[in-house]
């Protein structure tokens, strides 16, 4: 058994490379956002609440898109990052080749299917103005187009990811995410039709794709050398990203859930008083978010490499994600009431500051289980977090249904704290399982034999 390293000493001190990698990712997230703050207002102006409204649909459908790589991209990252760690780096090829084979053609029946059900979203399901429908219909039209694109460039990113080359990946994509607000704005110069300003979305898209390919061909030429595809790829890529898929349908679903029993068991202004805060609170897991994108290909290389560095590399995240977003959910604590009183007004205020703070303490509680889930799929398991929630969904809903019929609001706050405190320590056990060797590791590498590290 390895020694227990110092909480407080060396060993979780970051090196220059994972501070260079969280800094770029920091940029890459923040400086998009700070854009849309200064672009939305001129949009809205310049093309109206209606084709606007349109413009932020397609920004989601655009950002969620990536839905339909069905886990691959982030597989990729986690497969090449355990060859890299293991030293078959000759395998990435056939690794690399196979995902984007795969990811290319769940993009393309993406975008059948999305042309396909256009008409009769734009005609029946959206309350799309009558004349807007022509132009609308022509936008989402592009968009379908654009779905094997922003699927393969998940892929070249995850690649990259692997080799923790958040540098190229940011320098890539904080232009991109730019060009989401300021494409559409440029366009208003000469044009407010919505097609047009979709387009300018999709060439941006198209251009950071060749870019990414380029970048990932020039920095890695063995790829040039396209191998025989391999079916033992496929089949890992497959089985992971499909625990994946799981674990990304269920964990938004359960979010959600509160809402759904609120429009049902109280009202309509429930909904509301619940939702507002509840919206902007939970952002703050963008920090936890952007600090596991950077652990994640460490976690995944060094579990086959050195599973104590993983250890440590664990509390290095761990420590760093409570540094950071304890401080934002104790301000909010302290905050909400008058927060919520100056945004929209004291009697909204009175209402809802009490979920705010309910959901702060679920945030921090939440985003130590993200972490800990991160490291657990890394180490080649999306299945045990999957399975996890598949359970909790079901054991969730009655105490959620009993906490929101007698104590409204508050209680589906209550109830989703509780999940999450729950969720964060059987995460928190899993985690520590993978780095003392109690669990196996994915069918990649499980016959491999490695080293205990208590934590």
């Amino acid at each position: 058994m390895l020694k227990r390293p110092n909480w407080l000493g060396a060993s979780i001190l970051p090196d220059t490379r994972l501070l260079k990698n969280l800094l770029w990712s920091v940029l890459g997230t923040g400086l998009p956002m700070i854009v849309a703050v200064i672009a939305i207002p001129q949009l809205i102006a310049g093309i109206g609440l209606a084709r606007f409204g349109i413009l932020s649909l397609a920004w989601v459908v655009v950002g969620y898109f990536s839905f339909f790589d069905l886990g691959l991209s982030r597989a990729m990252t986690q497969l090449v990052a355990q060859k890299i760690g293991r030293g078959d780096v000759g395998e990435i090829p056939a690794i690399f080749w196979g995902g984007m084979t795969l990811m290319t053609l769940l993009g393309m029946l993406g975008a059948i299917m999305v042309w396909v059900i256009s008409p009769w979203l734009v005609e029946t399901k959206l309350a799309i103005p009558e004349a807007l429908r022509p132009e609308t219909l022509q936008a989402f039209y592009w968009l379908a187009a654009s779905i094997p694109i922003v699927i393969a460039t998940t892929g070249l990113r995850g690649l990259l990811e692997a080799y923790q080359r958040f540098d190229v990946i940011n320098i890539v994509r904080i232009p991109l995410g730019l060009l989401t607000y300021l494409g559409p704005l440029a366009v208003l110069a000469f044009s407010t039709r919505l097609p047009d300003m979709v387009v300018a979305l999709v060439v941006s898209r198209l251009v950071a794709c060749v870019v990414y390919l380029s970048v990932c061909l020039k920095m890695y030429p063995a790829l040039t050398q396209r191998p025989p595809l391999d079916a033992v790829p496929f089949r890992e890529m497959l089985s992971y990203g499909g625990w994946m898929t799981v674990s990304n349908i269920i964990g938004p679903l359960i979010f959600y859930l509160g809402r759904l029993l609120l429009a049902v068991l109280v009202s309509a202004d429930a909904v509301a008083y619940f939702s507002t805060p509840s919206d902007i609170v939970i952002n703050l897991l963008t920090i936890t978010a952007i600090l596991t994108s950077v652990y994640f290909p460490m976690f995944a290389q060094q579990l086959t490499a050195s599973p104590a560095h993983a250890g440590v590399l664990y509390r290095q995240a761990t420590i760093y994600n409570i540094v950071a977003i304890l401080p934002c959910c104790l301000l909010v604590g302290l905050f909400a009431k008058p927060a919520l009183a100056w945004w929209i007004n004291p009697e909204f205020a009175d209402q809802s500051y009490t979920v705010a703070q309910l959901i702060a303490l679920g945030v921090f509680l939440n985003s130590i289980g993200i972490v800990a889930q991160s490291l657990v799929q890394a180490f080649g398991r999306p299945d045990l977090t999957a399975k996890f929630q598949l359970l909790e969904i079901v054991l969730y809903v009655p105490y959620l249904w009993w906490l929101t019929k007698n104590f409204g609001i508050d209680g589906a706050a209550i109830a989703w704290v509780i999940r999450v405190l729950i969720s964060a320590v059987v995460l928190w056990t899993l985690a520590r399982m993978c780095l003392s060797g109690s669990i196996k590791q994915g069918v990649q590498t499980r016959n491999r034999s490695q080293e205990s590290v208590k934590i």
